[in-house]
C-alpha cells in the first residue's frame, strides 16, 4: 500500500513540474524554461536578468523537491529494512524459545528416566535384601508360620514394585 502511494505521489509531482516563483510581489509559474504570469507566457517580455533569476530560483525549488523526494524514499527504505530486521529478530526469538522448550522437555525426560532407573535399582536392592533376610531367618528356624506368610507377602509386594518400576522404565 505504501509503495502504491509513493508511486502515485512521484507521478503527481513529475506531472506537475511547474514551479511557482515569487519575484517582486508577483507569482510566476515556470514550465520547461518558459515563464508564465496569470497563465500567460511572459518569457520574452522579461528582462534577461529577471528571467535568469526566476529560472534559477525555479531550478532551486525543483532541486529541493527532488532532494526531499529522495530523502523520503530513503526514509521509507530504511523503515522497510528496519521492519524486516524486527521481523527477523522476532522470528529468531521465537525459534530460540522453541529450542529452549525442547531442551527443557528433553532434560525432563532424561531426569524421569534417571529417576526410573534409580527406582528399579532401589526396588531390586530391597527385594534382594528382603530375600536374604528371609532365607537367613528360615535357615535359623526363627520363622513361625505367620511370620513366614508375612515375609512371603512382603517379598511378593517388593517383586510387584520391581516389576512396575521396570515397566515404567521401559515406557520412557
Amino acid at each position: 500500500m505504501k509503495t502504491i502511494i509513493l508511486c502515485i505521489s512521484l507521478l503527481l509531482t513529475l506531472s506537475l513540474t511547474a514551479q511557482e516563483v515569487e519575484k517582486d510581489g508577483k507569482v510566476y509559474e515556470v514550465k520547461k524554461e518558459k515563464v508564465y504570469l496569470d497563465g500567460k507566457d511572459v518569457t520574452e517580455t522579461l528582462s534577461p536578468e529577471t528571467k535568469k533569476a526566476i529560472l534559477a530560483e525555479a531550478a532551486l525549488i525543483l532541486e529541493k523537491q527532488e532532494l526531499e523526494e529522495k530523502a523520503e524514499e530513503e526514509a521509507k527504505k530504511l523503515e522497510k529494512e528496519t521492519k524486516k530486521a524486527e521481523k527477523a529478530k522476532k522470528k529468531a526469538e521465537k525459534a530460540q524459545k522453541e529450542a529452549e522448550k525442547k531442551l527443557k522437555k528433553v532434560q525432563k525426560a532424561l531426569k524421569e528416566k534417571q529417576n526410573a532407573e534409580e527406582a528399579v535399582l532401589k526396588a531390586q536392592e530391597n527385594l534382594e535384601e528382603a530375600q536374604k533376610k528371609y532365607e537367613r531367618q528360615k535357615r535359623k528356624g526363627k520363622l513361625s508360620p505367620n511370620d513366614e506368610e508375612k515375609w512371603l507377602d512382603k517379598i511378593d509386594k517388593l517383586r510387584d514394585r520391581l516389576d512396575s518400576a521396570r515397566k515404567k522404565l521401559k515406557k520412557l
